[in-house]
């Protein structure tokens, strides 16, 4: 299935992966030495503040990353674009909608353990789906170019709806922003329960959907002429791609670039071909939020930096790199 150099390339995302784990978990303002967690020599304190405290956050942060770089892989090769990302058809607008919305009228509820911000936040980012799904079809076809024009319009249409409601109650803003920066600061158990299985689910699926994608690249008529149903397979694409993005901005708020970032630098490590691609940029992007996490709760320490100014640092020169290389 993978050829040797592919092989060398997972070995080393994996390690990476481990060696990501093993940091974030031995860092933070009470130090675990590496040695004594890897000995498994720990205090009683340490124990409780490794299991209850850093690892859910960090299997938070390996699922959200995995969930927002598949994503980011799956919307570039269904709009044939390397600078498309996980929120391009306004899936964070509709997520940010449903968390602001929770979050300026206190709402307080819990539905099977899910709090009111991450169940409306998801809420949102699915309907602004919907609607953008709706708008974009034409004569029994999705149309990409009107998908896209749509996803902008919506965007700013609920974008204007969350700066409205920050001006009508200035008492939540600062919860508000939090939110809308990206910060894994809620991480715990509840939230891994809540997300790793929907996530899990629609990574397998949509890589059992990787060489249909391969194939929609070569055109839509030479994937109609090798019988592949190319409608069917980009409203299914356009499902799993939203049902990732969402369910991780749902528990995570807005992170930026890992959809943009973590897909293209695979991309060019790996190849195009979306069979290693998605699995690689899974494995990147894992990677990358647990790294960018633990920096974020660890640099200013005891003060915490919302994990998506860090990202937003790492993909906004590397946006620009992208923007002028295509030029």
């Amino acid at each position: 299935m993978f050829r040797r150099k592919e092989e060398v390339v997972f070995l080393i995302l994996f390690m990476v992966l481990g060696f990501s784990i093993i940091i974030a978990l031995s860092s933070g303002v009470a130090g675990i030495s590496f040695l004594d967690l890897l000995k498994g020599e720990l205090s009683s304190i340490e124990e409780t503040i490794l299991i209850d405290i850093r690892l859910p956050r960090v299997i938070l942060a390996g699922l959200v990353g995995l969930a927002l770089a598949s994503s980011g892989v799956a919307f570039q090769g269904l709009f044939n674009n390397v600078m498309a990302d996980p929120y391009i058809i306004g899936i964070s607008a509709g997520a940010s909608l449903g968390a602001v919305i929770a979050i300026n009228f206190g709402l307080d509820y819990y539905f099977l353990g899910i709090g009111s911000v991450p169940l409306l936040a998801f809420l949102g980012a699915i309907l602004a789906t919907l609607g953008v799904y709706t708008l974009a079809w034409k004569n029994g076809r999705v149309s990409i170019p009107d998908l896209l024009l749509s996803g902008v319009a919506i965007s700013f249409f609920l974008s204007a709806l969350v700066s409205l409601l920050m001006i009508v109650d200035t008492n939540s803003l600062q919860k508000v922003f939090y939110w809308l920066m990206g910060s894994l600061t809620r991480g715990s158990w509840t939230e891994v329960r809540m997300i790793w299985l929907p996530i899990l689910i629609a990574f397998f699926i949509l890589y059992l959907y990787a060489d249909k994608l391969n194939i929609i690249l070569l055109g839509e008529e030479n994937a109609l002429y090798l019988g592949v149903n190319v409608e069917r397979v980009k409203v299914i694409i356009l499902i799993l791609g939203s049902l990732l993005t969402g369910t991780a901005v749902a528990v995570s708020g807005v992170v930026g670039f890992i959809g943009l970032m973590v897909p293209h630098i695979m991309r060019l490590i790996v190849g195009a071909n979306h069979k290693i691609l998605l699995p690689a940029a899974a494995l990147g992007g894992a990677s990358f939020l647990i790294l960018t996490d633990t920096l974020a709760r660890t640099i200013l320490a005891p003060t915490e930096i919302p994990v998506g100014i860090i990202t937003a640092l790492c993909g906004g020169p590397f946006f620009l790199y992208l923007l002028r290389k295509r030029n």
